[in-house]
């Protein structure tokens, strides 16, 4: 299988580092060797109620849950399913759109399809973005879509739906978050999903993605691994509340 020339593809650390604020994170694509799908997720916050939160493995599945049960002030857009599996399959999302997606999944639709009821979070004045992939299994090749959801505009009138689909090249994967940098209101992903060059060594990647992260806004980091042809897989996770 013939590598990417990673001409015009990007570190995690060029992508992330120096950013105080990317909000929540997914990133999907291929090892250079060409062996392995790489599925990340991580989110970030700001307020004490964004902040106090775990990732949790439960049943094959990530979960966010709080950290500290008695300080969730509003658990409805804080805690969710992150990544879950249907089939040859595998979801990544920054909401409970996971379960949308999942669902529409059982009832034969497509990605498209599933994300069609669904719209940015009513967290006004920020109407954060909604973001979703899946990584598609198929026999030695895998294929990805990603999508983000967002406001037309300052008023939350309407919803842009934007989706994007890739074969994958090894070495390649892409990268998409909920917001350009911190502000106020916070200005939301703009663009196509940014080009980010893969890692053979799960620990190197995980690694890099984590010490990126801005280091008073960080919260939790999971990544995978899953070897394409057998299934097995790797993950890394991180938790800044232990």
């Amino acid at each position: 299988m013939e590598k990417l020339n990673i001409y015009g593809v990007n570190s995690p650390s060029s992508l992330i580092k120096g950013n105080s604020y990317v909000g929540r994170g997914i990133v999907v694509g291929r090892t250079p060797d060409g062996k392995k799908a790489v599925c990340a997720y991580f989110i970030m916050g700001r307020s004490a109620n964004s902040r106090n939160r775990v990732f949790t493995l439960r049943d094959g599945a990530l979960y966010t849950e709080p950290y500290d049960a008695s300080k969730v002030e509003d658990p409805s857009l804080i805690i969710y399913a992150a990544v879950r599996r249907f089939e040859n399959r595998l979801i990544v999302t920054n909401g409970d759109q996971t379960d949308t997606i999942y669902d529409a999944f059982a009832e034969g639709k497509c990605f498209k399809k599933a994300l069609e009821k669904r719209d940015f979070e009513p967290d006004a004045p920020n109407f954060t973005p909604r973001i979703s992939a899946v990584i598609s299994f198929d026999g030695e090749d895998i294929s990805y879509e990603m999508s983000i959801l967002k406001s037309i505009d300052e008023k939350g009138s309407a919803t842009a739906r934007y989706i994007f689909s890739y074969p994958s090249v090894p070495g390649l994967g892409h990268f998409i978050h909920t917001y350009v940098c911190d502000g106020n209101p916070i200005p939301t992903f703009q663009g196509e999903p940014e080009r980010m060059e893969m890692n053979d060594d799960i620990d190197s990647f995980t690694n890099e993605l984590w010490e990126s992260l801005d280091c008073d806004n960080k919260i939790s980091l999971y990544v995978s691994y899953t070897d394409i042809e057998s299934g097995n897989e790797e993950y890394r996770l991180i938790n800044k509340n232990k």
